[in-house]
Formats: C-alpha cells, structure tokens, sequence
C-alpha cells in the first residue's frame, strides 16, 4: 500500500479499450484497443462514485498479472 492507503499497479498492465457488453454480475466484456476481449468487473474507485458504463464506453483498465483474459476497470474515459 502507498503511504495514502492506495494500492499501486505494480506489476499489472494498464490498457484502454471499449465495453462492448454487459454480463451479469456486474461483469463487463471489453474490447481492447489491440484486439483480444477481457473480462473485466469495475474497480471500488468508480463503484463509490455511482459511474455507470455502458455499451460504446471507453475505459482504461489494469490487467491481472495472473490472468490476461480478466481485468478490472478503473476509469472511465470521455
């Protein structure tokens, strides 16, 4: 954790695509801008702020380290 209580993306891949689906669970398939699909669920950052996303939305997302297919989105871009 960073000294402001954060944690830090050490490690994990920092991409920007657009949600082209919403799955249940409030899981979100995402097209990156190279290419492949993940599935990515929102981080608690935007879940505090009530963001919603929708179909068409860019978004920038950070990659898990263990699992390049799965992700979590932590801003939303206009």
């Amino acid at each position: 954790m960073d000294s402001d209580g954060a944690r830090s993306a050490g490690g994990r891949a920092t991409l920007t695509g657009v949600v082209s689906e919403q799955l249940p669970r409030a899981l979100y398939r995402v097209r990156l801008d190279e290419g492949p699909y993940v599935t990515a669920h929102v981080a608690d950052r935007i879940g505090r702020n009530f963001i919603r996303l929708l179909v068409g939305d860019r978004v920038r997302l950070e990659l898990s380290p263990v699992d390049q297919g799965r992700g979590r989105v932590v801003e939303k871009i206009s």
